[in-house]
């Protein structure tokens, strides 16, 4: 999870330089190895010219930097440290960026660009980073976001997760959701979890993702990634079939509608460990979340499901670290499902779960508050950055003090 960053000047334009002599995109060899991971090779073996593309990509791995953003007539710009810096050469007019990326894009996505007027897909440089691309239309012209995904794939400690963490990978049934907004992390936190269960258990796992992000490779387990379009139509048709291929261990990349939810649901319930990514700030707006997604009718039928296979919510921030060599850093909340949580969960009192969670750190439960105070205390972030992502700035500011709440009693 690098990226993050310090306190900068915003009246000084910090711009980046890119040398077109330099070893950020000098290694013309390594095109014939880049592949469009959303379909065909785009650079045979035989080719003498990389993409055009390659030039950037290798300078933002050069930096290690987080992302990288084109717009039609305007430069672009690196998400370095945090900070969105642009790039010191001319805007590009919106045939140059068209070219850039029509360059590496197969059929399938610019059949989708032209008619939803966004596309997703995945993009290897040679051996080393993916590249989680969105390309989408805005006024009229081409604009793109791509996210670089670290080749090495790294473990809860070297992500400065809590050691409880473990304990998500212990299951062997039951549905465990990352929650977060777009760049929280969640991706790098499952592919952590999925891994460790790939080092220490021979099993089958199974992924669902568009576009894929981490490539696993079997260790223990064997590890099938399928993509989203390329490999199969949809999440529906890919959670249909997903049975009969034998699976321990699931990964859905996105929980984005009911059809979606409800397989991956029907998987936990039947025996299997899922895991699962959606949109939300707290374990409590999790369960409200889950609900929003299936209609009125069915909540009730759901509800109950969950009391019985939800093993763990997890909700996670990405923040800005002011440790050397620690770009950014996460802080999660952590809910595990035990009695008490279950009672809540089927009595309708989401709202409580919060307090549970406060009173149950002996069992590896965490609140965003005890997490920001322990990123904090062992000074990974600033203070002010702290009070911004609490959900509770005053009640944090009394913790950071030596001041507890206290858990406010284990409901009944």
């Amino acid at each position: 999870m690098s990226g993050g960053s310090h306190k900068s000047d915003p009246s000084v334009e910090e711009v980046l330089d890119i040398d077109s002599n330099s070893e950020a995109h000098s290694n013309g060899e390594e095109a014939a190895g880049s592949e469009n991971v959303g379909g065909t090779a785009t650079v045979p073996a035989t080719a003498q010219k990389e993409p055009k593309i390659h030039r950037y990509l290798k300078y933002i791995c050069k930096l290690k930097a987080s992302d990288l953003h084109f717009k039609s007539n305007a430069r672009v710009h690196i998400r370095h440290k945090g900070n969105l810096k642009p790039v010191n050469e001319p805007p590009l007019t919106p045939q140059q960026v068209e070219d850039i990326w029509f360059e590496i894009m197969n059929e399938h996505q610019r059949k989708q660009l032209a008619t939803s007027g966004a596309s997703d897909f995945a993009y290897q440089l040679g051996e080393g980073d993916r590249f989680r691309v969105n390309i989408f239309r805005q006024r009229g012209t081409l604009s793109v976001a791509a996210r670089r995904v670290n080749a090495d794939i790294l473990d809860f400690s070297q992500l400065h997760l809590p050691e409880s963490m473990f304990r998500i990978t212990e299951y062997h049934q039951g549905l465990v959701l990352l929650a977060g907004i777009t760049g929280s992390g969640k991706s790098t936190t499952i592919a952590a979890a999925l891994d460790w269960v790939n080092q220490t258990r021979a099993c089958h796992i199974v992924t669902i993702e568009d576009p894929i992000e981490y490539l696993f490779k079997d260790k223990k387990s064997l590890v099938n990634q399928r993509e989203v379009h390329v490999d199969v139509q949809n999440f529906q048709a890919a959670l249909k079939y997903l049975m009969r291929q034998d699976p321990d261990v699931v990964l859905v990349g996105e929980m984005r509608d009911e059809e979606t939810f409800m397989a991956a649901l029907n998987a936990a319930e039947t025996g299997h460990l899922v895991f699962g990514t959606i949109h939300a700030s707290g374990a409590a707006q999790t369960i409200g979340r889950v609900l929003d997604l299936v209609s009125e009718g069915s909540r009730e039928l759901i509800r109950q499901t969950m009391v019985f296979n939800l093993q763990a919510i997890i909700c996670q921030k990405l923040l800005p670290s002011i440790k050397p060599g620690v770009y950014r850093v996460p802080a999660v909340e952590i809910m595990f499902a035990n009695s008490t949580i279950r009672k809540l969960i089927d009595e309708k009192r989401d709202d409580e779960i919060p307090k549970v969670i406060r009173a149950c750190e002996a069992e590896g439960m965490m609140d965003m508050n005890s997490c920001l105070k322990r990123l904090v205390d062992e000074e990974y972030i600033e203070t002010d950055v702290a009070y911004a992502a609490s959900p509770n700035p005053q009640e944090l500011k009394m913790r950071l003090k030596g001041i507890s709440s206290g858990g406010g009693g284990i409901l009944g």
